[in-house]
């Protein structure tokens, strides 16, 4: 079992390295979704997704919250995508905390072979309100903990994979 953990701004192309990593992989493939489709933004990014992993075999799942109970087995790739809007809906909508979510995503990672998470990083507080300000604060302690949890960890950095922790998978 490995964790690979994959992180960076908005646009930077995480989800898209994501997906050629785990195109590498043998087995089945899951693609957890976890954004819902609230606003005309989400639904443009939801349908990128769907059209740049058509040709993937994906089974998706789409689980806004408690992403360990998806329908999965040990021989299971998994794509969270992603860690951020996963957090987000716990947070707002289910007083959900960086524990209650970390600790799903472990949960999560037992159940499958290999496990690759996607999260937004690099979010700054300021100018927000206190609550978008404490969800900030609050993905970043997350994103350091699945860090930390990590067997491989990437930062996206000019549209490029740099590998921070571990061996780098996409070399292989």
């Amino acid at each position: 079992m490995a964790f690979i953990l994959i992180s960076g701004s908005n646009g930077s192309g995480k989800s898209l390295f994501a997906e050629q990593l785990i195109s590498k992989m043998p087995g089945k493939r899951c693609y957890i979704a976890t954004m819902k489709a609230q606003t005309e933004d989400n639904i443009q990014r939801i349908e990128k997704h769907r059209k740049q992993r058509q040709h993937l075999n994906f089974e998706t799942l789409e689980l806004p919250y408690e992403v360990a109970s998806a329908p999965i087995d040990s021989q299971t790739v998994v794509l969270l995508e992603d860690v951020s809007n996963l957090f987000a809906n716990a947070f707002f909508e289910k007083s959900g905390s960086v524990d209650s979510v970390f600790a799903d995503i472990l949960r999560l990672k037992e159940h499958c072979n290999t496990l690759v998470a996607v999260t937004i990083s690099g979010l700054q507080n300021e100018g927000y309100d206190a609550e978008t300000a404490a969800y900030i604060n609050n993905l970043n302690s997350l994103n350091q903990r699945l860090f930390f949890a990590a067997d491989i960890a990437y930062i996206m950095e000019n549209g490029q994979p740099v590998c921070q922790k571990g061996d780098s998978y996409a070399k292989s």
